[in-house]
């Protein structure tokens, strides 16, 4: 049986090995500490192998931005009142032909202390992806480590015009850049002049020379072709230089042994770019993937057949909907719709998750409060389609931010912006990636993660079966469960979420002829149901696995469907 179901665990690099419990809000590298590459041990990696990962998304690797100081290594500066948090925006890139400093235990050999990660990573039998980031980059972009003949984004610009489909970037001229209102930098730290002339236009596609303080102020539009400020008006023949620069950035990484990249707001480049770009990539690496952050769900289709990408965030459909739910409300019919508009189009290739470090914790108030409420809806996640899965590093240990990490506040997510501890982490990291240190809760957590992914790669109905929605056929609450058969010839799984925090349900599931006879049963045939998988939320994955049809509040049990 071909196994193409994806595990990817992402894992917030600068985070995952940092040990230090100081945790001020918004401390310096040497108050919080800081994670590096050789954290990542082999022996972790073959612990994430053994959760039933292939493909390990590092990000913040690339050189970003940051108020930490590495000028005495050769690498210029960065003015703080262009760096989000302390340790910067893994998304400001600064140079994207060298790695984040922070994360080197010699920082003079940083790029063979990231090499000799992926090399680890694929001894583990793991996949690399890593962050690409083709929309913005950071104000003060400088590569002190570009191969021979590279040259910087923007040097050779003419800054005397707004747009030229030759620029690297979008000016403002005749105006200079300022700075926006409300910007606040540690009491230590002495603010410097910052000078920007002509202006640049921001990340977010802000054609203003003062962005506010919630825009992407600390980052500049790159320049694909489109002139926004005209209609959107295309100029793509002869091919933009920021394309030629952008496939050279890839195939430089590409070149290292990295697998895939994750795609950085894809939506805010055009998708023209994206087909030209992949095909000179697999070119030369066929077996890359590019899984790329789409929020429009009326450009998916345009994204992935015009523009070739391999996957999707499923974030609009399926993990709003499941969000929903975990609160305590929304409509499990509203996962038919989502299927509707998916499957049968491009439903494999998107992908699912319930936590990344964009959005808000399982566990914080912000969200559900429990970690264990996300079993029915990952194990759905996990189950609907063949696509890719996706784990945040530390959901599996029910990760709590409950405070103010630095520059973001207390909003319910690990910061990406400072250095910091995840202390529910360093539990397993601290005991040399095993579960001495972890409460029982934990060790439930972590087991129901790890039962179920293995249970995803090993039966060929979940990697590569078709679907069947039962809903419309059942006279249950249909706003709190949800079924769905997924079968080959070989295999018949019958799949029951049932996403209510407080009640029961003691219900027989309805097979229609329809159901019946895709499954290639006759309408008067006997059919057994029998229990392969079963989890809740009191105890993770059920000790026992009765062939019944009552479940708990919160809880989830496949069954293959047999001839009796």
């Amino acid at each position: 049986m071909p196994n193409h179901k994806h595990i990817i665990y992402q894992i917030f690099t600068r985070l995952f090995g940092n040990t230090n419990l100081t945790n001020i809000q918004g401390g310096t590298i040497e108050q919080n500490g800081t994670g590096k590459f050789n954290d990542i041990t082999s022996k972790s990696l073959v612990e994430l192998k053994r959760l039933g990962v292939s493909h390990v998304w590092y990000t913040g690797i690339i050189e970003h931005a940051t108020m930490t100081d590495y000028s005495a290594y050769g690498i210029v500066a960065d003015n703080p009142l262009v760096v989000k948090g302390r340790a910067g925006s893994p998304y400001a890139i600064k140079d994207y032909y060298d790695v984040n400093p922070d994360l080197a235990v010699n920082v003079n050999d940083r790029m063979a202390e990231f090499e000799a990660l992926v090399l680890r990573t694929h001894q583990a039998g793991l996949q690399v992806i890593i962050d690409f980031v083709p929309n913005h980059l950071a104000r003060q972009y400088h590569s002190d480590a570009k191969p021979e003949g590279v040259i910087d984004f923007g040097a050779d610009d003419d800054v005397n015009v707004a747009f030229s489909a030759q620029n690297n970037f979008y000016y403002l001229p005749d105006r200079a850049f300022v700075l926006p209102e409300g910007i606040q930098l540690p009491t230590e730290i002495s603010p410097q002049k910052y000078e920007e002339y002509p202006a640049k236009a921001s990340g977010n596609d802000v054609f203003w020379h003062q962005p506010s303080i919630n825009d992407w102020f600390e980052t500049v539009k790159l320049n694909y072709g489109v002139d926004y400020q005209h209609g959107h008006a295309a100029h793509f023949d002869p091919v933009p230089n920021t394309w030629l620069k952008m496939r050279d950035v890839l195939l430089f990484w590409a070149a290292k042994g990295v697998n895939g990249f994750r795609c950085d707001m894809a939506e805010m480049v055009p998708v023209a770019f994206w087909a030209w770009v992949i095909d000179e990539l697999k070119a030369h690496y066929p077996h890359l993937i590019f899984i790329a952050e789409v929020y429009n769900p009326a450009e998916y289709q345009n994204y992935i057949f015009g523009g070739k990408l391999d996957y999707l965030y499923d974030k609009v459909g399926l993990y709003d909907a499941l969000r929903r739910l975990m609160e305590g409300h929304g409509h499990a019919d509203d996962i038919t719709r989502v299927w509707q508009n998916e499957s049968g189009n491009y439903g494999e290739r998107m992908l699912r998750f319930l936590e990344n470090h964009d959005e808000q914790r399982i566990a914080s108030r912000f969200f559900a409060n429990d970690p264990f409420v996300a079993v029915p809806a990952m194990v759905l996640s996990a189950t609907l389609h063949g696509g890719p899965l996706m784990l945040y590093f530390g959901q599996e240990f029910g990760v709590l931010p409950n405070r103010s990490e630095g520059f973001s506040g207390n909003d319910g997510r690990t910061t990406i912006f400072d250095y910091w501890c995840v202390e529910e982490y360093q539990k397993w990291v601290s005991a040399d990636f095993s579960d001495n240190k972890l409460t029982n809760s934990q060790k439930k957590l972590r087991n129901f993660y790890a039962e179920l992914n293995m249970f995803v790669v090993g039966n060929e109905a979940i990697v590569a079966g078709g679907f069947y929605d039962l809903q419309y056929a059942q006279t249950y609450n249909r706003a709190r469960t949800y079924s769905f058969i997924r079968h080959t010839p070989a295999q018949k799984l019958l799949v029951v979420c049932h996403f209510d925090l407080n009640d029961s349900l003691d219900y027989t599931i309805f097979l229609p002829d329809h159901a019946r006879q895709t499954l290639g049963f006759g309408v008067q045939d006997d059919i057994a149901f029998k229990v392969v998988f079963s989890a809740n939320r009191r105890v993770g994955v059920a000790e026992t696995h009765p062939d019944n049809f009552v479940f708990e509040p919160c809880s989830v049990k496949i069954f293959e469907i047999t001839a009796s």
